[in-house]
């Protein structure tokens, strides 16, 4: 009867052969620290916390004001480790970024100045806002953590994670992202406004704290050595075939839709792997199960695929799509 409640209550009934307690007791921890100031962005955090155990990086979209900016801040302030804030500008240039080199005087040689991208947690504000040529000076530090200056490779120091915000597109001085840039993203979330008792909330919770500083009410909790430690035990949570086969499945089926001119690339397979394995660990399982796909699969491909000009017109949304094809897809047993 004790072994039945405990299943009921959704207490794992199972020994996990990883030792993913303080792995959780931090992701715990790192929730109730941003809880003190965020209310109602409960997915934005979840996904955070994947993405960061994933070693992926995340976009985030919606109107300005719906604190996308404060809750990565008060996400990076929860981690123990460096952190850069990068404001994407029409005029800002690649140099900018990755950083310039420049004339030591007293050597009389060149020497190369880091730019703000050195840092392990970068949150770089609108990035719809700067040009292509900016925006691709972020593919290489983005996909292989490294910067190639002056034929030098310079190599980012881990943990490095890239969180970024953009405002939709149809808002004035923004540009659509390359699809090779959007690929390199493990999530795009998606916000909204928050509803009537959440903005009450938010109203109470700002009025109760004055001119008290959001960023001072939040302790670090996770320091760099423990988040590498989490990370690579996130790895070896445990996929089965059938597991890895449902994932094919889905993403294939992305690239003969008739909806859709352009499907998931194996990229985007292996960004749902890894994300449901980072599910899994957080729920502190060592292995992924079909509800942990389900949990990442939408944040993971909807910007990886495009509608047909004809669906676009229609007002059909690729979450739609998404959802339509994993409902077609049979869940492994």
């Amino acid at each position: 009867m004790e072994e039945n409640k405990e299943q009921d209550s959704g207490e794992m009934a199972f020994e996990s052969r990883l030792p993913l307690q303080e792995l959780r007791k931090a992701v715990t921890a790192i929730k109730a620290e941003i809880r003190k100031v965020i209310i109602g962005q409960d997915e934005l955090v979840d996904l955070l916390l994947v993405g960061m155990l994933a070693k992926g990086h995340v976009l985030i979209e919606g109107v300005p004001g719906i604190a996308k900016t404060i809750t990565s801040k008060l996400f990076a302030k929860s981690l123990e480790v460096g952190f850069g804030r990068i404001q994407f500008t029409p005029d800002l240039m690649p140099s900018d970024v990755l950083g310039t080199s420049i004339l030591n005087m007293q050597k009389g040689s060149f020497e190369f100045k880091k730019g703000p991208i050195f840092s392990n947690l970068i949150l770089i504000d609108e990035i719809n806002r700067a040009p292509a040529k900016t925006q691709s000076a972020l593919f290489e530090v983005m996909e292989e953590r490294q910067v190639t200056m002056d034929g030098i490779r310079y190599t980012m120091e881990a943990p490095f994670m890239v969180l970024a915000t953009q405002n939709p597109i149809e808002q004035e001085g923004t540009y659509n992202l390359p699809e090779a840039q959007l690929d390199r993203f493990l999530f795009k979330i998606t916000l909204d406004y928050p509803d009537l008792d959440q903005e009450f909330e938010i109203l109470k919770s700002h009025h109760a704290r004055k001119s008290a500083d959001a960023l001072g009410q939040i302790q670090s909790v996770l320091k760099p050595e423990a988040l590498i430690v989490y990370q690579e035990l996130t790895a070896e949570v445990s996929v089965e075939e059938k597991i890895l086969r449902y994932i094919s499945e889905i993403v294939v089926r992305t690239r003969n839709h008739p909806s859709l001119y352009l499907g998931g690339s194996p990229r985007a397979s292996l960004a749902i792997m890894n994300a449901s394995k980072a599910m899994a660990a957080i729920d502190g399982r060592d292995f992924v199960i079909p509800e942990d796909i389900k949990k990442v699969v939408t944040p993971v491909l909807r910007h990886r695929i495009l509608l047909s000009p004809e669906r676009e017109m229609e007002g059909l949304s690729t979450d739609t799509v998404i959802e339509g094809i994993v409902q077609s897809v049979e869940i492994p047993r």
